[in-house]
């Protein structure tokens, strides 16, 4: 059966390689021959990129795999972007540091692992997460080099479609010429009229990722990813967290029964949380920091009072700065750069790809931008399926998804099965006595295709990405289920929820 799935995908690619437009023919076979189309002889490059971002860095790598010649441009001097310096790994070294100390100072005990005493040492742990950072940044500039893509410390800006200034790190200022030039300058934080973030008292994620001290009393404004993320490790730690949300649910993209159960699980662990809620005023004149905030509908007002405060409200594109506006580059309302489906923005010669493009702001999502679009370059054929693309909240249970939740399976009035396994009845889960959280799987009714899958467990990250492949190829629940997993591992609940989706599970 994974046979026949596989077939379906290679079918449905052939058949989209062989309905090409017209356009796009022509443009293939304008760059047939690379020898004739880029000069080798020239100082201008084949492909600039500005930024050096998982979409950035990756880009300019894959260009150069390709044979292009490849300069990449970017301003904080450090390559990875905000993922790496200040985002996705900073934050997953620290939500795993404080893990340990939770299940040390929790958990240890029940499985005949006893000590007198556990503290914390922060300074050792933010050492262990600058450590990580510093030696994955360094890890980026050997690939540079091994793949010859010259890097260019500064920022930079357009001052034709074909040439970008660089104000340097050193104080100098220099020319950088190429014949494609990828905007992948990634995301800003996102600010709230009237609050000020100074990093100290009011933090964006940057700040959060590097307090001096634990706060006793930390407030969260928002209740998507980051902030959830965030709020865990501190309240892992030792602060009591309190979370405000404009909108009535937590991350408002997750399946709406696994969100009740994930938000349940985190006011388990202590997190409190005023939804349908909106910030009116901060003040920051005494000690700590005073929030006024009322219904989001408006009301009563009240006082919080904390010691940090996270704005954790979304991120926005950061494409102020570069001179697109004299380029005439088109952008939308939200700032974020309108592409066709080989990353072109209605300027020829230059491309957007990440976050400054619409679609999920994820760094993997980013680096599939890069690749696509560098391959479209090239002349070859670029794909990013962004309906495949999964998404995971690093918290303690994590949550991961792919494809559809019920609510937009609802929407689009398909008929489906819906098919559920709990960790409770996983063996795995209970030998190690982490055994909170479900699979969740939605297929269509009459012929089983997967649509989306739902999990919440210790490891969804991991977990998910059978679920990816599996709809990738346009498998369904049947072919999940027939599939031998290995016994006891926690993967099994994805095949016992695939049974129950089709048929009927075996352990529940």
């Amino acid at each position: 059966m994974a046979m026949s799935s596989i077939a379906r995908r290679k079918s449905t690619l052939l058949s989209k390689n062989l309905c090409s437009s017209t356009e796009s023919l022509r443009y293939t076979l304008s760059l047939s021959s690379f020898s004739r189309y880029f000069s080798s002889g020239s100082d201008d490059n084949d492909v600039v990129v500005i930024g050096g971002g998982p979409g950035g860095y990756v880009a300019a790598i894959k260009a150069a795999q390709l044979g292009l010649k490849t300069t990449c441009i970017e301003k904080r001097g450090a390559l990875g972007g905000t993922c790496l310096n200040v985002g996705c790994i900073p934050s997953k070294a620290l939500l795993h540091s404080s893990h340990m100390y939770h299940e040390a100072k929790h958990a240890f005990a029940s499985h005949g692992v006893k000590f007198s005493s556990v503290e914390v040492d922060l300074p050792a742990m933010m050492g262990q997460k600058d450590k990580a950072v510093a030696n994955l940044t360094r890890g980026i500039e050997g690939l540079f080099k091994k793949n010859k893509v010259k890097y260019v410390k500064g920022y930079g800006k357009f001052v034709s479609p074909s040439e970008v200034s660089v104000d340097t790190l050193e104080g100098e200022n220099t020319v950088v010429k190429g014949k494609h030039i990828i905007v992948a300058t990634g995301s800003d934080v996102k600010s709230l009229p009237g609050v000020t973030i100074d990093e100290q008292k009011i933090v964006s994620s940057t700040g959060a990722l590097a307090l001096k001290e634990i706060p006793k009393r930390l407030v969260v404004i928002g209740a998507g990813y980051i902030g959830l993320e965030m709020g865990s490790v501190w309240g892992r730690l030792g602060s009591e967290v309190t979370v405000v949300e404009f909108a009535s649910d937590i991350v408002p993209s997750m399946d709406g029964e696994v969100r009740k159960q994930f938000q349940r699980s985190l006011e388990k662990q202590g997190m409190k949380f005023k939804l349908k809620t909106k910030v009116v005023s901060v003040d920051t004149s005494g000690d700590g920091v005073k929030l006024t905030v009322e219904p989001s509908a408006g009301g009563e007002q009240t006082i919080l009072e904390a010691d940090v405060v996270l704005v954790s409200a979304g991120r926005v594109p950061f494409t102020s700065g570069l001179g697109l506006e004299n380029l005439g580059v088109e952008m939308d309302k939200a700032g974020r750069i309108l592409v066709n489906e080989r990353f072109s923005t209605n300027v020829s010669g230059v491309y957007a790809i990440g976050d400054v493009i619409p679609g999920p702001m994820l760094a993997h999502k980013a680096e599939e931008d890069g690749v696509a679009c560098v391959e479209f370059i090239a002349g070859k054929h670029g794909h990013v399926d962004y309906d495949l693309v999964p998404g995971v909240c690093y918290t303690h249970p994590e949550v991961a998804s792919v494809g559809k939740t019920e609510e937009q399976v609802k929407t689009l009035g398909v008929e489906y099965r819906v098919g559920k396994f709990p960790f409770m009845a996983n063996s795995r889960a209970k030998a190690i006595d982490n055994a909170e959280g479900l699979v969740k799987i939605l297929a269509e009714k009459e012929s089983d295709k997967i649509l989306g899958v739902h999990i919440m467990a210790p490891n969804a990250g991991e977990l998910i990405h059978e679920a990816v492949l599996a709809l990738q190829y346009g498998a369904s629940s049947e072919d999940i289920a027939r599939t031998c997993h290995a016994h006891p591992t926690m993967s099994e609940a994805l095949k016992e929820a695939a049974m129950a989706t089709y048929d009927k599970a075996i352990h529940i």
